[in-house]
């Protein structure tokens, strides 16, 4: 029987936030960020419109990004973001939709609640939980059902999560704070100590995103306001010197990654080993990234084809398992109803 109620995945993310409609597909992927008149308490943008606001607004305008290390750091604001996102996917729905939402793996039980509380406050008929490592590994075309090991690492904005996954489930897993956003924070601060010019976190990460697209010998021109006489102006600067100063936090990622590693069991070690480390989310194209992890673990790893929409994709196509969690329901219904019936029968014999 086809199913009359939408089902909707999202990608709750620290920096973007994705919506995936059954038999549609993508049909949003925009900012996680709301512009607010902190004078009214009016909500005045959502999204890309927000983002645009983000150091350029007067001062009773304030852009709050509602998620921090991808989890609800501002309840509210994550309501109202991600109801006006549900709207602006579905429309005006007269039925609620079924959500599925991908989390970090180190979530913790209050922070599951509140993303369940939030989306039933946003209008969610029912919502379903996946954990973001498993969603990237479906997304990334991973068989998740065999019994052997994938090393999974999804870099987000604000997390990263690495993951064992072995028939079906999360052996073993990791969540570290450090994620685009940090690589970010590090470009803009080394800019601003280097060459006393301050620039803005969407200048920073254009700049991250712009250096995967020159050689090794060529320089990125990046402008912004000098700290000296407060005059705009530009620098020129290496590509080398971004790599460098990324490097610290680089490191954390593969630092993580051997504490995982060194929990794995054997087995699975040894199908880690000959296959490859799989790179999922934006941050999967940060520079020097993919060399450092392959020299510091001596094993191959690859980026994942679309990385950046691997566990909106994933979660996507795991939304097919929100009608085996139905149907498992009603027939559990029915079962419980026929017993109560059954034992009505014998009671007025």
């Amino acid at each position: 029987m086809a199913r009359l109620r939408r089902s909707v995945a999202i990608d709750l993310g620290t920096a973007e936030v994705l919506v995936y409609v059954n038999n549609k597909g993508i049909v949003l992927d925009e900012p996680s960020v709301i512009a607010v008149d902190v004078l009214t308490n009016e909500i005045l943008a959502v999204g890309s419109e927000a983002k645009k606001l983000v150091g350029r607004t007067p001062g009773n305008i304030k852009a709050i990004k509602p998620m921090k290390d991808g989890v609800i750091a501002d309840f509210p604001s994550t309501e109202k973001m991600l109801k006006y996102f549900l709207e602006k996917s579905i429309k005006k729905a007269i039925i609620k939709p079924d959500l599925l939402i991908c989390i970090p793996s180190r979530a913790t039980q209050v922070e599951r609640r509140a993303v369940l509380q939030a989306s039933e406050n946003a209008g969610a008929h029912r919502t379903y939980l996946i954990e973001e490592p498993l969603a990237a590994a479906i997304g990334a075309g991973v068989d998740i059902t065999k019994a052997s090991g994938d090393l999974i690492i999804d870099i987000g904005g604000g997390t990263t999560d690495i993951a064992v996954i072995s028939a079906g489930q999360i052996i073993i897993s990791k969540s570290l704070p450090v994620a685009g956003l940090n690589f970010d924070k590090d470009i803009k601060d080394n800019i601003r100590r280097r060459y006393g010019l301050l620039i803005g976190d969407n200048k920073a990460e254009e700049v991250k995103i712009k250096a995967n697209s020159i050689k090794d010998n060529e320089s990125l021109e990046v402008s912004g306001r000098q700290i000296t006489d407060g005059l705009p102006n530009k620098v020129y600067i290496p590509l080398g010197e971004i790599k460098d100063c990324i490097r610290a936090s680089v490191d954390l990622i593969v630092d993580g990654v051997k504490k995982v590693l060194e929990v794995t069991p054997p087995e699975l070690s040894s199908d880690i080993y000959d296959k490859e480390i799989i790179l999922t989310g934006g941050g999967a194209y940060t520079p020097t990234l993919k060399d450092r992890l392959e020299e510091k673990l001596q094993i191959k790893v690859k980026i994942a084809e679309d990385a950046s929409k691997c566990v909106i994709n994933g979660t996507g196509r795991a939304l097919g398992w929100l009608d085996e969690i139905d149907k498992g329901y009603n027939d559990s219904k029915k079962l419980k109803q026929k017993e109560l019936e059954d034992s009505e029968k014998l009671r007025r014999r």
